[in-house]
């Protein structure tokens, strides 16, 4: 399963970047996200459960965080549950109209009889869904923290 959403997004680089990074302040500003609580925390490195919603349904997984500040990305691997196995990155890319937000997934399902389903499932169903809100509401929220409205 190989899965890519992506955003323009009107802010910084560097703001975009960092307010991706902070798991933190995910549950805060992405109202699908219903917790993250650390197991490890560093610098550049964390261990944590994770927990969304999609359309009411409960979701969750343990990954490990990996933040690459030279390279501008930031890594996922999926330790636990359904997705154990899982490689996401996230990274931002200068264009002439914004920052450029990708996430790319991809999963080398376990039970290879079972890919096809687990495509349409997880990949289509799940992690398009939260993948795509992830990324608006964390568009609406930088760009809005970068560029106030004045009165």
């Amino acid at each position: 399963m190989h899965k890519t959403n992506s955003i323009l997004m009107q802010a910084p680089k560097t703001a975009i970047f960092e307010t991706a990074a902070d798991l933190e302040l995910w549950p805060k500003i992405l109202p699908h996200y219903r917790y993250i609580r650390f197991l490890e925390r560093g610098a550049d490195r964390n261990l944590v459960m994770m927990a969304a919603r999609r359309s009411g349904i409960p979701i969750s997984w343990t990954s490990e965080q990996i933040i690459d500040r030279d390279k501008f990305e930031i890594h996922f691997h999926h330790l636990k549950a359904l997705t154990k196995g899982m490689r996401v990155v996230w990274t931002f890319s200068d264009t002439a109209d914004g920052v450029l937000v990708t996430i790319l997934h991809d999963l080398n399902f376990r039970l290879k009889i079972l890919a096809p389903l687990a495509d349409k499932i997880i990949g289509e169903f799940f992690i398009g869904n939260v993948a795509n809100k992830t990324l608006r509401c964390m568009k609406s929220y930088v760009e809005a923290c970068t560029n106030p409205v004045t009165a």
